[in-house]
């Protein structure tokens, strides 16, 4: 699913125009890349948690050089589920 079909469910589904139903889900994954930025979970209870995880420093080979190379480490983000969440996706 898009976010272009998201948006054209929710404005069916709650009658709000789609203008508006825009700038709301534009907000929300500002809202939510910014705390990830910050270091702060977002925790929405019921659906899962927005994570920052920390990636360890590593070695790794570049196979068609034949050298070695340094993998800083780094942040990524992540979703984590709630259990309620996996449960229904999981029938």
């Amino acid at each position: 699913m898009t976010k272009t079909k998201i948006v054209s469910e929710i404005a069916k589904t709650t009658s709000i125009d789609k203008a508006a139903v825009i700038i709301v889900i534009e907000q929300f994954m500002i809202a939510v890349k910014d705390s990830l930025v910050h270091g702060e979970n977002v925790y929405l209870r019921g659906f899962g948690s927005f994570i920052v995880k920390r990636r360890a420093e590593k070695t790794a080979r570049n196979i068609s050089k034949n050298i070695t190379i340094v993998i800083p480490a780094h942040n990524i983000p992540a979703f984590k589920p709630a259990n309620s969440f996996k449960a229904d996706v999981a029938k």
